[in-house]
């Protein structure tokens, strides 16, 4: 079999309409949906994906505000920043890019975000809302990947899943999130003794540890639904994920390609949570 594809662009396209409608409705009671995107330092990485942010929010009728800063920047003078956010009215969601310079504590400056304007999900507020099941803010890379399975009709009662990778922005929240949908999850990491006989009995296969090819097709059962998070460049510098996606691709039932796939979503997710903080913000 050759696996279908589960397109991000697509989703996010669809995804991305629904946000503009529910903005424009509530531009008409006088609020506009503001997201806040602070960048300090000159990594280029990251210069592309604020780019990217601020772009998605203005196709989309939600306003954005980019500050910069240089590097030299201290902790004291973010938190101040931070903090001037948290009290502006018109800002509903506020993300500080990262990686931080080495100087700032970059967990002191995701804590000094109001929860209610943590629309990246990394607040301990939001992790503690998404384990115990309470309103918050979901980590948009993981949420996406909900979406993605909830688009192609996966009813995760009782299947058995695997998340390759146990970060706190989106291997740990990924669990919970699947967990919450009635599955039975398991998490593999790098000290898992054998990777392959946990992702041989998964009906879905969500792999983010950002290493190539951690995940080939003798590791996967027929039919499985396989997500890669991963964001890797291959030996001629092209993009690809963490799942051999050829070899993958003959094995499982779904995939998602590497780019096209989870990238999309997670800024689309960015979106739908910044107008979230704005539509409770309104009432």
């Amino acid at each position: 079999m050759t696996a279908q594809l589960i397109d991000g662009n697509a989703l996010a396209r669809t995804l991305r309409a629904d946000v503009a409608q529910r903005t424009a409705a509530l531009k008409t009671r006088g609020v506009t949906p503001g997201l806040a995107v602070v960048l300090v330092g000159e990594d280029p990485a990251s210069h592309v994906y604020v780019r990217n942010k601020v772009k998605a929010c203005e196709a989309n009728g939600l306003h954005s505000v980019l500050e910069k800063y240089p590097a030299e920047l201290s902790e004291a003078e973010l938190l101040a920043r931070v903090d001037a956010l948290n009290n502006d009215p018109t800002v509903h969601g506020i993300l500080v890019q990262l990686p931080l310079p080495a100087h700032i504590d970059a967990q002191k400056v995701i804590e000094a975000i109001a929860p209610e304007k943590d629309v990246d999900g990394f607040h301990v507020a939001s992790a503690g809302a998404l384990l115990t099941g309470a309103p918050g803010f979901w980590p948009c890379t993981p949420y996406g990947c909900m979406k993605m399975l909830e688009s192609i009709g996966c009813d995760l009662r009782g299947k058995h899943a695997v998340v390759i990778g146990r970060s706190n922005n989106v291997g740990k929240p990924m669990a919970l999130m699947l967990l919450a949908k009635n599955a039975t999850v398991t998490i593999c990491h790098s000290a898992t003794a054998d990777l392959g006989a946990m992702t041989r009995q998964a009906d879905v296969i969500v792999a983010a540890v950002g290493k190539r090819n951690v995940l080939t097709a003798d590791m996967v059962k027929p039919g499985a639904v396989v997500i890669d998070v991963g964001m890797n460049r291959n030996d001629e510098g092209k993009l690809c994920g963490d799942v051999d996606f050829a070899g993958v691709r003959e094995v499982a039932g779904w995939i998602t390609p590497v780019p096209g796939g989870v990238g999309p979503m997670t800024i689309t997710m960015l979106l739908v949570n910044t107008l979230e903080a704005a539509e409770r913000s309104a009432g």
